[in-house]
Protein backbone atom coordinates (compact mmCIF):
# COMPACT_ATOMS: atom_id res chain seq x y z
CA UNK A 1 0.00 0.00 0.00
CA UNK A 2 1.44 3.43 -0.88
CA UNK A 3 1.93 6.09 1.72
CA UNK A 4 1.63 9.87 1.47
CA UNK A 5 5.06 11.51 1.16
CA UNK A 6 3.81 14.51 3.18
CA UNK A 7 1.95 13.08 6.19
CA UNK A 8 2.64 9.33 5.95
CA UNK A 9 -1.02 8.26 5.82
CA UNK A 10 -1.98 5.26 3.65
CA UNK A 11 -3.11 6.41 0.19
CA UNK A 12 -5.66 4.80 -2.07
CA UNK A 13 -5.84 6.81 -5.27
CA UNK A 14 -4.01 9.83 -6.59
CA UNK A 15 -4.51 12.15 -3.60
CA UNK A 16 -4.01 11.69 0.12
CA UNK A 17 -7.38 11.58 1.91
CA UNK A 18 -5.84 13.08 5.06
CA UNK A 19 -3.89 16.09 3.76
CA UNK A 20 -4.80 16.27 0.04
CA UNK A 21 -1.24 15.98 -1.26
CA UNK A 22 -1.05 14.55 -4.77
CA UNK A 23 0.89 11.30 -4.84
CA UNK A 24 2.81 9.48 -7.52
CA UNK A 25 1.18 6.76 -9.54
CA UNK A 26 -0.74 4.61 -7.07
CA UNK A 27 0.53 1.42 -8.72
CA UNK A 28 4.18 2.50 -8.50
CA UNK A 29 3.91 3.11 -4.81
CA UNK A 30 3.02 -0.48 -3.94
CA UNK A 31 5.56 -2.01 -1.63
CA UNK A 32 7.03 1.39 -0.83
CA UNK A 33 8.78 2.15 2.42
CA UNK A 34 6.67 2.70 5.52
CA UNK A 35 5.55 6.23 6.29
CA UNK A 36 8.18 8.65 7.56
CA UNK A 37 8.41 9.19 11.29
CA UNK A 38 7.50 12.82 11.83
CA UNK A 39 6.82 14.77 14.99
CA UNK A 40 4.50 12.03 16.23
CA UNK A 41 7.50 9.71 16.62
CA UNK A 42 7.70 10.76 20.29
CA UNK A 43 4.22 9.41 20.85
CA UNK A 44 2.38 12.58 21.85
CA UNK A 45 1.41 15.70 20.00
CA UNK A 46 2.57 19.05 21.33
CA UNK A 47 -0.85 19.97 22.72
CA UNK A 48 -1.31 16.62 24.48
CA UNK A 49 2.14 16.81 26.05
CA UNK A 50 1.48 20.42 27.14
CA UNK A 51 -1.79 19.44 28.80
CA UNK A 52 -0.24 16.41 30.49
CA UNK A 53 2.40 18.66 32.07
CA UNK A 54 -0.33 19.81 34.46
CA UNK A 55 -1.80 16.37 35.19
CA UNK A 56 0.21 15.42 38.28
CA UNK A 57 1.68 18.83 39.00
CA UNK A 58 5.40 19.07 39.47
CA UNK A 59 5.85 15.32 38.88
CA UNK A 60 4.68 15.43 35.26
CA UNK A 61 6.30 18.84 34.84
CA UNK A 62 9.69 17.40 35.73
CA UNK A 63 8.98 14.29 33.67
CA UNK A 64 8.37 16.31 30.50
CA UNK A 65 11.51 18.35 31.16
CA UNK A 66 13.54 15.14 31.25
CA UNK A 67 11.96 13.13 28.40
CA UNK A 68 13.93 13.55 25.19
CA UNK A 69 11.60 14.66 22.41
CA UNK A 70 9.68 17.04 24.67
CA UNK A 71 12.52 18.75 26.51
CA UNK A 72 13.52 20.51 23.26
CA UNK A 73 10.03 21.86 22.56
CA UNK A 74 9.68 25.42 23.86
CA UNK A 75 5.89 25.21 24.32
CA UNK A 76 6.05 21.96 26.30
CA UNK A 77 8.91 23.36 28.39
CA UNK A 78 6.84 26.48 29.19
CA UNK A 79 3.88 24.42 30.36
CA UNK A 80 6.13 22.10 32.35
CA UNK A 81 7.82 24.99 34.17
CA UNK A 82 4.50 26.75 34.76
CA UNK A 83 3.07 23.53 36.20
CA UNK A 84 6.05 23.11 38.52
CA UNK A 85 5.97 26.74 39.70
CA UNK A 86 2.18 26.70 40.16
CA UNK A 87 2.27 23.57 42.30
CA UNK A 88 5.15 24.82 44.42
CA UNK A 89 3.28 28.10 44.97
CA UNK A 90 0.07 26.23 45.80
CA UNK A 91 1.89 23.99 48.29
CA UNK A 92 3.48 27.03 49.99
CA UNK A 93 0.11 28.81 50.11
CA UNK A 94 -1.54 25.67 51.52
CA UNK A 95 1.02 25.51 54.32
CA UNK A 96 0.61 29.20 55.17
CA UNK A 97 -3.20 28.95 55.19
CA UNK A 98 -3.14 25.92 57.49
CA UNK A 99 -0.71 27.60 59.87
CA UNK A 100 -2.95 30.67 60.01
CA UNK A 101 -6.01 28.50 60.57
CA UNK A 102 -4.19 26.70 63.38
CA UNK A 103 -3.33 30.02 65.04
CA UNK A 104 -6.90 31.26 64.63
CA UNK A 105 -8.25 28.01 66.07
CA UNK A 106 -6.21 28.42 69.24
CA UNK A 107 -7.09 32.10 69.64
CA UNK A 108 -10.77 32.18 68.73
CA UNK A 109 -12.04 28.61 68.92
CA UNK A 110 -15.43 29.01 67.19
CA UNK A 111 -14.34 31.42 64.46
CA UNK A 112 -12.51 28.65 62.68
CA UNK A 113 -15.84 26.98 61.86
CA UNK A 114 -16.91 30.13 60.06
CA UNK A 115 -13.66 30.33 58.09
CA UNK A 116 -13.49 26.63 57.12
CA UNK A 117 -15.70 27.07 54.01
CA UNK A 118 -13.20 29.69 52.87
CA UNK A 119 -10.50 27.01 52.84
CA UNK A 120 -12.72 24.79 50.70
CA UNK A 121 -13.40 27.70 48.35
CA UNK A 122 -9.66 28.33 47.89
CA UNK A 123 -9.13 24.63 47.10
CA UNK A 124 -11.98 24.69 44.59
CA UNK A 125 -10.52 27.78 42.92
CA UNK A 126 -7.16 26.05 42.53
CA UNK A 127 -8.88 22.96 41.10
CA UNK A 128 -10.74 25.13 38.57
CA UNK A 129 -7.49 26.89 37.60
CA UNK A 130 -5.78 23.52 37.16
CA UNK A 131 -8.55 22.26 34.84
CA UNK A 132 -8.56 25.56 32.92
CA UNK A 133 -4.79 25.41 32.32
CA UNK A 134 -5.00 21.81 31.13
CA UNK A 135 -7.88 22.65 28.78
CA UNK A 136 -6.16 25.71 27.29
CA UNK A 137 -2.87 23.83 26.86
CA UNK A 138 -4.74 21.07 25.03
CA UNK A 139 -6.25 23.70 22.73
CA UNK A 140 -2.75 25.05 21.93
CA UNK A 141 -3.50 28.29 23.75
CA UNK A 142 -0.91 29.74 26.07
CA UNK A 143 -2.18 31.10 29.40
CA UNK A 144 0.49 33.08 31.22
CA UNK A 145 -0.25 33.30 34.95
CA UNK A 146 0.56 36.68 36.55
CA UNK A 147 3.73 35.99 38.55
CA UNK A 148 4.50 32.40 37.64
CA UNK A 149 4.06 32.71 33.85
CA UNK A 150 6.92 35.16 33.16
CA UNK A 151 9.24 33.01 35.27
CA UNK A 152 8.24 29.96 33.24
CA UNK A 153 8.79 31.84 29.97
CA UNK A 154 12.31 32.79 31.06
CA UNK A 155 13.10 29.17 31.95
CA UNK A 156 11.64 27.75 28.74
Amino acid sequence: MPFCPNCGAPVEGRFCAKCGTPTEDAGAGRGAAPPPQGPAAGGLTENAASALCYLLGFITGILFLVLEPYNRNKTVRFHAFQSIFLNVAWFALWIVIHILFGILATITGGLILVLSPLLLLVGLAFFALWLYLMWKAYQNQKVVLPVIGPLAEKQA
